[in-house]
């Protein structure tokens, strides 16, 4: 029996860190920096390690002269970006190109693609969606839309977090729409999850079931001096 299990176990402790990991971009000072791991436990991935998995992340700004590429650079910490998104921009990035999990039982083999994605913005005016499954302020302060594909996604549970371990949860009404307070001052990632159990194409290759996480951080200037955030948590490898 053990042996018969020990597979499927280990098929679970590979799924598992990199679903419930997500990317966010980090944004201080000159440097905008996208990061792999846990915001709200202060764990960030390294190379080598499983920063190492992320193959070709695109990354765009968005703003009032419309969409410019932006360069990544990946480094020991993250993946350094180009430039900062100035006030009124906007920086989205995604990895489609993460490579697929693979789950073999009673000798059929499936396949999960996972898209992990980030938005950062510098206000909360209302921002048109880019991500194929993104996370969007409306221009209201503390109110967000979950779009998937371009159409508001109902019924998606979406938790806001700050880096001291702080969060609170919410889910989608119909229009897509979720409001949290904002309670505390500095940065904040609203994260949200989704599956899409058609199977479809990514890259040319077929795949069973899409998974997608998203991330939408910022910086909050008022309100209460948060708690500072714990020692950083280690790595994986």
């Amino acid at each position: 029996m053990k042996k018969l299990l020990l597979p499927a176990l280990l098929a679970c402790m590979v799924l598992a860190p990199a679903q419930a990991h997500h990317v966010w971009i980090e944004q201080d000072g000159k440097t905008a920096t996208l990061q792999f791991g846990e915001f709200g436990d202060n764990l960030r991935e390294t190379s080598p390690g499983l920063l190492d998995k992320f193959v070709t992340p695109s990354a765009t700004l968005l703003g009032p002269r419309g969409e410019q590429p932006l360069k990544l650079t990946k480094t020991a910490q993250g993946f350094v970006l180009s430039r900062t998104a100035a006030p009124g921009e906007a920086i989205v990035v995604e990895e489609a190109s993460y490579p697929y999990f693979e789950n073999t039982r009673d000798g059929k083999t499936t396949r999960l693609a996972w898209t992990p994605a980030a938005r950062y913005v510098t206000t909360f005016i209302a921002q048109e969606p880019k991500l194929t499954f993104d996370i969007v302020p409306t221009g209201q302060q503390g109110q967000f839309r979950v779009v998937y594909k371009g159409q508001p996604a109902p019924k998606v549970k979406v938790s806001a977090v700050i880096p001291n371990g702080w969060s609170k949860e919410a889910t989608t009404d119909e229009n897509g729409l979720v409001r949290f307070d904002l309670p505390w001052q500095g940065n904040y990632v609203i994260e949200a999850h989704f599956e899409d159990k058609q199977p479809g194409e990514r890259n040319g290759k077929a795949y069973d079931t899409a998974s997608f996480v998203t991330a939408l951080s910022f910086r909050h200037a008022s309100g209460a001096p948060a708690l500072a955030a714990g020692p950083a948590a280690t790595p994986g490898k």
